[in-house]
């Protein structure tokens, strides 16, 4: 199992209504559990000692992304690891344009993950300053795509 393998299954566990995905792959298990989501099935007779054993990972928390989005008014962030597309596809002209007026709910960008596309809109009313990335530029979550004022 490789970084992006993990970072992609923590994205699809927080973009997901999911609150645990486990997956293994050549006798390694990876066991993610959503913070402050407490799960009601049973555990199948593992015992404390079997999670150990395993790597594990945390996903953000929705609050988390939503405490950095208030720090930084003035700017858009990833809502998640993927690949940023700013034309909703080649040849097509920009979603927006630096010096753009925006309203909420506006299409910004969209960020493909494992395959899936994920539409990031506008919070609030705004306009455009300045585009932060380029078309296929791998993003982080909670990176800044867009600064806004």
């Amino acid at each position: 199992m490789n970084q992006e393998q993990i970072r992609n299954l923590i994205d699809a566990l927080a973009s997901s209504g999911l609150s645990e995905l486990e997956y293994s792959e050549d006798g390694c298990t990876l066991r993610l559990v959503k913070q402050g989501v407490s799960s009601a099935s049973p555990r199948g007779g593992r015992d404390a000692d079997d999670d150990h054993a395993a790597p594990q990972a945390t996903v953000q928390r929705a609050s988390d992304l939503s405490d950095a989005l208030a720090a930084r008014p003035d700017e858009c962030l990833a809502p998640l690891y993927g690949v940023i597309h700013l034309q909703p596809s080649p040849g097509e002209p920009l979603f927006v344009q630096p010096g753009q007026q925006i309203a909420a709910g506006q299409t910004l960008c969209v960020i493909e993950a494992m395959k899936v596309f994920n539409e990031v809109r506008a919070e609030a009313d705004a306009t455009v300053v300045e585009v932060l990335v380029r078309s296929g530029d791998e993003v982080e979550a909670g990176q800044p795509l867009f600064r806004l004022v």
